[in-house]
């Protein structure tokens, strides 16, 4: 029997897969920058994004787009690593 305050194994497992997704997101930013950002370059050519061109432009100065992309992947790390404490916490109790 759960408890209305604990989460399913199935939303646990689901939350940590969407967190490994961050996570393998954020080692290739790091680790692997130059396939990363010409990823990301080519999929937003490739896609109907509305407003394609503004993120276009955010991606023509490389050096500013690593730093703040970086500043924002040590944050989204921290709350990411954080949810996933609360979350697996939560399912053992």
């Amino acid at each position: 029997m759960t408890n209305a305050a604990q989460p399913s194994f199935g939303f646990v497992l689901v939350f940590l897969l969407f967190s490994l997704l961050f996570l393998s997101n954020t080692y290739k930013l790091w680790f692997k920058t130059d396939s990363y950002y010409q990823d990301v370059y080519n999929s937003l050519l490739r896609s109907p994004v509305p407003f394609k061109q503004f993120f276009l432009k955010r991606l023509e100065n490389r050096k500013r787009w690593e730093v703040e992309q970086k500043i924002f992947s040590v944050i989204g790390f921290v709350a990411i690593f954080g949810a996933d404490v609360l979350v697996v916490m939560a399912f053992i109790q």
